[in-house]
């Protein structure tokens, strides 16, 4: 039995017997674990699915749930993202419940109302061409780095407009202030090379364009994997840095969800140690967030991470004016 897709612009059709799935997961990741799913209900439960495929499709998707409010058709939203979750948190569009995770589960990998889960992260990292930084010792190791006048011109960073660059900017601005954060972007913009987004920084540093750029894991290890000459570096790991901040994928039931037994069912099969297993083994190498997941991602340093605390719902506020800000930086 197989996942049923629908385009990005045609109506979703189900059955009673279905449970409706908006997915900003790619197609080729989501589509074997909601499979799986389906199959563990031996046929109790389908899964019906839709996929945008723009580039801006965690936008698009989350505008649909916001159109459809008043007449939920979506009963799961899988975000491989969390700040656009939590702006559906923010305007009341998500139903608040008890997850089934470990306890410990870190707290900013769940929300405060329970209204979603983070599961399955990925971290920003530093990659670095090691042909043109030859020596360990003498590769970043901060974020900060990119306004480090000995990298001018030699470094890379992605328009903090959209996707998880957004989300970083957003998060330091809660840690380091409104002020310090934009005049950091400032410097940011003038010393470094800003590119598209965080893809096309993993590949001019692959290609040996510049020497390093700030990218998202799954990104950089597919130029690993690829046997191109390229470093990972999970950067600000000494004590009086923030650490390596990680983005997760989230998932939420939309409230009045037409389907919530299913939807609950399916959420806990998503969240599940088995299905962040399964994600850290494919090409993204995602990072799990459970104690109990038997898989470590090959993108992992030998050495523990410290990783960055975070209050994403904090993050989230003011968004649509921090986003009016950015484009006037970027803008000049």
């Amino acid at each position: 039995m197989m996942v049923v897709l629908s385009s990005s612009s045609g109506c979703v059709q189900r059955s009673e017997s279905d449970v409706v799935v908006y997915s900003a997961l790619d197609e080729g990741f989501a589509t074997p674990i909601l499979d799986a799913f389906q199959r563990s209900t031996q046929g109790e439960v389908s899964v019906v699915a839709k996929f945008d495929v723009e580039s801006t499709k965690t936008v698009g998707l989350v505008n649909r749930i916001i159109a459809e409010k008043d007449s939920p058709v979506c009963d799961l939203f899988w975000n491989n993202e969390i700040m656009h979750t939590v702006r559906l948190q923010k305007l009341g569009l998500l139903e608040p419940r008890s997850w089934d995770v470990e306890g410990g589960w870190p707290a900013d990998m769940i929300a405060s109302d329970g209204s979603w889960c983070g599961f399955a992260a990925r971290a920003r990292v530093l990659i670095v061409n090691t042909q043109l930084v030859p020596d360990a010792n003498d590769y970043p190791s901060s974020v900060s780095d990119l306004e480090d006048p000995k990298w001018k011109g030699q470094c890379a960073f992605a328009r903090p407009l959209f996707g998880t660059t957004a989300t970083h900017f957003a998060v330091l601005r809660e840690i380091n202030g409104r002020s310090e954060t934009l005049d950091q972007l400032r410097r940011m913009k003038q010393n470094a090379v800003v590119l598209s987004g965080n893809k096309q920084v993993a590949l001019a540093i692959s290609a040996g364009t510049v020497a390093w750029g700030l990218t998202d894991t799954d990104d950089a290890i597919i130029e690993k994997d690829l046997g191109r000459p390229v470093a990972i570096v999970f950067p600000d790991q000494l004590p009086d840095q923030p650490g390596t901040l990680r983005i997760p994928n989230t998932v939420a039931i939309l409230k009045n969800a037409p389907h919530r037994a299913a939807a609950d069912r399916l959420a806990d099969y998503v969240v599940s140690p088995t299905t962040e297993d399964r994600l850290a083994m494919g090409d993204s190498s995602q990072l799990p967030i459970s104690q109990t997941s038997k898989f470590t991602p090959r993108v992992l340093p030998s050495t523990p991470v410290r990783w960055m605390h975070v209050d994403f719902e904090t993050a989230a506020e003011g968004w649509e004016q921090w986003a009016e800000e950015l484009l006037k930086v970027f803008a000049e």
